[in-house]
Formats: structure tokens, sequence, C-alpha cells
């Protein structure tokens, strides 16, 4: 079985089978599930809808702190901002808007405002979104076409650092259909031309 990569277009072998099937790209490193097994739209819907807890809880908070605060660090509250992928509880709008900070929500089921990604952000944050692209090309390509020149893209998801996959628990939600590897976010940084990449555990952050 071979597909193509639906970031960088490489032709893929498959790499593991369970409940899914995964192709691993030899070009941009990542991990992806084939097509035919890829979550209908209300089987997503659904699962997110699990996901998302109360803006006040506190571990959640901490959860996405590496987030909120390196945009705290780097950004004052007049920057604009856009928070995509924001889910129903758009928690980490919910924390900077607390600081004063000028940020938006759009997410294509709980935050469908399509006007929100016609403008450009000083800086867009994506927390446990990138995982679920079918398609990241597409999906890279306009979320760096929404920055302004200097902005940055603060991302989380879990990194596939090699480890045995079939045990590796991030594989097992049917919605993480693309795996990134570190050298999956450097062909990012290339491809899209991002002048910075900064990658600590679970944050990845690139600047134009």
């Amino acid at each position: 079985m071979k597909e193509r990569c639906p970031l960088c277009d490489t032709l893929s072998q498959k790499f593991y089978e369970d409940m899914q099937r995964y192709c691993r790209c030899p070009e941009c490193r990542a991990v992806f599930v084939v097509q035919e097994d890829l979550p209908k739209q209300d089987e997503e819907v659904e699962r997110y809808e699990l996901h998302d807890s109360d803006t006040e809880d506190r571990g959640y908070r901490k959860f996405v702190s590496p987030i909120t605060e390196s945009i705290t660090k780097d950004f004052q509250a007049f920057h604009k901002g856009l928070d995509f992928g924001a889910g129903t509880s758009a928690i980490i709008s919910a924390v900077l808007r607390e600081k004063g900070y000028d940020i938006q929500n759009y997410d294509p089921y709980f935050h469908n405002y399509p006007e929100l990604l016609e403008t450009q952000y000083d800086y867009i944050s994506s927390c446990e979104v990138i995982e679920h692209f079918y398609n990241p090309a597409k999906e890279f390509g306009h979320l760096r076409e929404m920055l302004r020149e200097g902005g940055k893209l603060y991302l989380m998801t879990d990194i596939y650092d090699e480890r045995d996959f079939g045990s590796w628990y991030y594989k097992n939600d049917p919605t993480h259909v693309f795996l990134y590897t570190k050298e999956t976010f450097s062909w990012i940084q290339e491809q899209y031309g991002f002048k910075e990449l900064f990658i600590e555990k679970r944050l990845i952050v690139l600047t134009l």
C-alpha cells in the first residue's frame, strides 16, 4: 500500500495498521492515516465535543499555558491575534482576554466565522488542532498567509519521537490523522518561509 503525503505530496509506504492504516513519509517524516480510513465529519465533531473543558478549570488553563504565556511574553494586548481551531470552550482566548488581549476565535464547527480568515494577524495560536488536518499543505499555506511579517504561529501537539508507534497513546484518538516529527516541522519551516523554529516539548513556535 502506498499513498501520497498530504503535506509534501511524496509517495509514502505503509507504516502501521490497527483500527486505522498509517503511512510514513520519507521526505517530511510525518505519519498519516490513509484517506480511506479518515473519520467522517459527525465522528469528528462528537470526539471534539469530548475534548473541551470548562474555561475555569485550573488544569486546563495549565495545559494551554505554554501558548498563553508565550504570547503574553512576545506580544502586547493591542496586537491582533487569532485562535485557529478554538473548540467549544475557546480557552486560549478566554485566558488572554482576561489580560485585555485582542484575539478572535475561529473553528469550522464551533466558531465558524470565515470572514476572520480573510485578514492578517500578529500571532495565531492552534492548540491540539494540527494533528486533525486532513489537508495540512492547504492549512499551513493559509496560516502562513494570515500572518503579518514578523508574526508568530504558536502550535501545540504531541510530537512523534520514534518510540514504538503501536504503544504511543496519541495515535489512539481516531481523529489524530496527521502526526508530526521534529523533521516535519523543519520541513514546514523551510517550505513555508518561516525564519525561525522553536520546539520545547509540545510547544512549537514558527516565526516569519
